[in-house]
């Protein structure tokens, strides 16, 4: 039981964070095309959400190598979206966070594999 609910949220997380990255390096060249889209940071923030929500369960059962590379990562991405949304200011931190998440998330996913067997 503990195997399929940490594959789910490795599933999660690796899927929240590899659609918040597309979505980061996608959207701005979007905002190029006249087409009347205007970027918004609480998108952003529901992806942190889910990010965030997805790595409380991973990091408790987790080594320390890879709650280490989640909660950078989280820390990462919070930092550029809570800036962006109360400075107005846009970090690329974001990128390296969505990246890190992945590769956390990756990373557990086989970790969690590997012990099981």
């Amino acid at each position: 039981m503990k195997k399929s609910t940490t594959s789910f949220y490795d599933i999660l997380g690796i899927s929240s964070a590899t659609i918040c990255l597309v979505h980061c390096l996608i959207f701005p060249l979007l905002t190029v095309l006249p087409l009347g889209i205007s970027h918004n940071p609480f998108i952003d923030l529901l992806f942190a959400i889910i990010g965030l929500l997805a790595i409380l369960k991973i990091i408790k059962k987790s080594n320390l190598l890879i709650a280490a590379t989640l909660i950078v990562s989280m820390s990462l991405i919070w930092i550029s979206v809570l800036s962006e949304i109360i400075l107005d200011i846009h970090l690329d931190l974001i990128f390296i966070g969505g990246v890190g998440m992945i590769v956390g998330h990756f990373l557990n996913y086989r970790w969690h594999k590997n012990t099981n067997h």
